[in-house]
């Protein structure tokens, strides 16, 4: 497999009343073709800002794209205009959101909003955008899905309002698909179907996944690669199942310690990460996880740590060895 997205040193600030707000700070990855990548951490840590960043969905002002590159099909996406980057979004990338009720448009029947992507990018006329639809609403599990076309958003359950972001998402067959949570908003056993339901669906379309989560539960099924955010770097990246079986940063093993086990006899507490995240208009020197870290030393306090290749495929910031603290 190539490589079909490379993000070189991303870098997204807000320039707000009360300051600077570094949301996004210096990061990179890659994801390949048919991959499904992780980007976990909880909220406010830069996972969303990032994705959007990929683009260009960051509300400029008060947000702006201060360094980077975002490569995607020999193009560096970051210097489109704004004609060439709509040509790609929508079409070869495309996104599903956290709040499908808020991403559907209220006054807009299904169909009229799932045809208007096949109208704009595959040139279809209204009758062949309207039967297509029809087909994406079957695909992702829609009862009698051309009766539906003419409904509008609140006759739909939450789960099936994501469905139809998912089917819309699909629509131009993206290369890489983007989720941003989007399963949050729904019940346990709705987000298992809709997991299930991406899961079945990249492997029949063959489309790259970036799946944004703060759930670590979610992920073990879903990707291949995980990354972990932390203040808007990147502080760990790992295949997934090296990311469970040896966590190398304090943070990560903060959020897989926070999860409730299968394989646990029930007397083992939940471990909590003591304190809050920094203030990203107000940055410290050092590591960003230095005052809720218990592994710290004083050169975290004045040093960030760059990320580091500690295994095979296996990158940490951290300037410890967490298992050999924990021997």
């Amino acid at each position: 497999m190539g490589t079909l997205l490379e993000v070189k040193d991303l870098r997204t600030q807000f320039f707000t009343q009360d300051g600077v707000v570094n949301a996004v700070n210096g990061i990179s990855y890659t994801v390949d073709e048919g991959e499904t990548l992780a980007i976990v951490g909880e909220s406010g840590c830069g996972k969303s800002v990032g994705v959007m960043s990929l683009i260009r969905l960051i509300p400029m002002p008060p947000g702006k794209i201060v360094g980077g590159e975002v490569w995607f099909d020999g193009r560096d996406l970051v210097k489109l205009d704004d004609d060439e980057i709509r040509q790609v979004r929508g079409n070869r990338v495309a996104m599903i959101f956290q709040d499908p009720m808020t991403s559907l448009n209220p006054v807009l029947t299904i169909g009229r909003q799932i045809s208007e992507s096949l109208v704009l990018h595959l040139g279809m006329d209204k009758q062949q955008a309207r039967q297509r639809s029809a087909e994406l609403l079957e695909l992702v599990g829609i009862p009698s899905a051309a009766n539906r076309l003419d409904d509008y958003p609140h006759q739909f359950s939450g789960g099936m309002r994501q469905r139809v972001m998912i089917a819309m998402g699909l629509s131009c067959n993206p290369q890489l698909l983007i989720a941003d949570e989007p399963t949050t908003a729904l019940d346990v056993t709705i987000q298992a179907q809709i997991v299930d339901l991406v899961k079945k669906l990249k492997n029949e379309i063959g489309m790259a996944i970036i799946w944004i989560t703060h759930d670590l539960g979610v992920v073990a099924g879903l990707a291949e690669r995980v990354i972990v955010m932390y203040a808007g770097f990147i502080v760990e990246e790992s295949e997934v199942g090296d990311l469970y079986a040896d966590p190398r940063h304090p943070y990560t093993l903060g959020l897989l310690g926070s999860l409730p086990r299968l394989d646990s006899d029930g007397t083992e507490r939940l471990i909590s990460i003591e304190g809050v995240p920094p203030d990203l208009m107000d940055l410290p020197k050092g590591c960003p996880f230095y005052a809720r870290c218990t592994y710290r030393i004083d050169k975290c306090r004045d040093e960030n740590p760059k990320l580091e290749v500690v295994s095979r495929n296996h990158k940490v910031a951290c300037w410890v060895d967490v298992r050999g603290v924990a021997a």
